[in-house]
């Protein structure tokens, strides 16, 4: 007889936090895991995964957390993103930008068209197979949930449950593969980091102990990542009456650059409210951990029994996809992203882009970028490709896949 345990808020982001320092611990004492940049998070998270499986498996206990304060999580790990985009960056990503979105696109209809085949192998319906391609992995959990009742009325009664067990297999594999594809490629190919820009996210292994933070980089970095909450909320509202509708971290990111470049103009450097030297380590710490923990919570929120009665078909589906991916971006998107480090990292992320979610993406490429050193330009043009693009793109390839 299966029993349900609860956990609140207050608890559940404690048990978050206390994830992220056992994976972190793992991280410092495996040198392997640091090699082929094996995010943090995703450690602490898999551990969770297999103490709640083996509960629900040994007791029939099904454990749930009460998650909600990882959305927030996600908007200030956006909001300082944004902060952390100097324009002359932006300028620069233009080009790779529209390059990664027709990639992005293209990939989308291959994972439709093998996830359709895999379905025809099962003797499913073909339409089935979009569920275990760009529905779930592309999509996400929010996609998956929008497009299921469509699919239950074309006849695929169990649509929900393939997509989510979908998405839960592909989450968990785009955090293993960013860091190897990386590790692969710049050993392939001698890559190097410039020495002279700073890490987007966090600090490099290297530097944990040399980091020195003040009181004032910390208070004007919360300062600064608010406003941009609070102006990202009306970006995020002046987007929705347009009929669009986009994640709400793309406003909290669209705020946290306009602030940074348009406070840098009119405000002075040394100013007392403004001044990005002396903030910028406070912006990369909190962000660092805002990331930690809302990838933490969102591999803790993965329950491994609702892929009861299809695991066989996504397994093989997903499997299918994640061989796809990596190829695909080894051979694929290195090449037309520049076949430079800023391109290694950007494959790194397509991993999440392909699999899994923004937030993995950006995990995967902060966790290669604190081994061997800063991509400014993979850092603007994933979260951007991400948050506009693949949605919007991805509706109309699904709508017309789906017929």
């Amino acid at each position: 007889m299966a029993h349900d345990l609860h956990f609140d808020a207050y608890v559940s982001f404690t048990l978050a936090v206390l994830l992220l320092f056992v994976g972190k611990a793992c991280t410092r004492r495996f040198e392997l895991l640091r090699r082929y940049s094996i995010p943090e998070p995703v450690i602490g998270g898999l551990v969770c995964i297999a103490i709640v499986s083996a509960l629900y498996l040994a007791f029939g206990l099904k454990i749930d957390f009460q998650l909600g304060v990882r959305d927030v999580l996600l908007l200030y790990f956006f909001a300082a993103i944004g902060l952390g985009s100097d324009v002359r960056t932006l300028r620069q990503g233009g080009r790779p930008l529209l390059i990664l979105v027709v990639l992005a696109t293209g990939f989308m209809v291959l994972q439709n068209l093998a996830g359709m085949a895999v379905a025809s192998g099962f003797g499913l319906d073909r339409r089935a197979g979009l569920l275990t391609g760009s529905v779930s992995l592309t999509g996400g959990v929010g996609t998956t949930l929008a497009w299921a009742p469509h699919f239950v009325q074309l006849g695929i009664a169990n649509a929900e449950t393939i997509g989510l067990a979908s998405n839960m297999a592909g989450l968990i594999s785009a955090c293993a593969i960013g860091g190897p594809i990386a590790a692969y490629l710049m050993r392939r190919h001698r890559l190097k980091s410039s020495e002279e820009a700073e890490l987007e996210v966090g600090v490099r292994y290297e530097d944990v102990e040399h980091t020195r933070l003040d009181y004032n980089s910390v208070l004007l970095a919360m300062l600064w990542l608010n406003v941009a909450l609070i102006l990202g909320r009306g970006i995020s509202g002046a987007i929705a009456l347009t009929g669009l509708r986009l994640p709400d971290f793309v406003g909290a990111l669209i705020a946290g650059i306009v602030l940074r470049n348009v406070s840098a103009q009119f405000t002075k450097q040394k100013g007392q409210l403004w001044h990005w030297d002396r903030m910028r380590a406070g912006v990369a710490l909190i962000s660092d951990i805002c990331l930690g923990v809302f990838l933490t919570m969102a591999l803790m929120g993965l329950q491994l029994w609702q892929m009861h009665g299809v695991a066989v078909f996504v397994l093989t589906a997903v499997s299918l996809q994640i061989v796809m991916a990596i190829l695909f971006a080894l051979f694929v998107v290195y090449v037309f992203m520049g076949r430079d480090y800023e391109a290694a990292v950007i494959s790194a992320g397509f991993g999440g882009i392909a699999l899994g979610s923004t937030a993995t993406a950006i995990a995967n490429m902060s966790a290669v970028t604190r081994e061997h050193g800063a991509a400014p330009r993979a850092f603007i043009v994933v979260p951007l490709v991400c948050g506009f693009f693949i949605d919007l793109v991805n509706a109309l390839v699904i709508g017309l896949m789906a017929g």
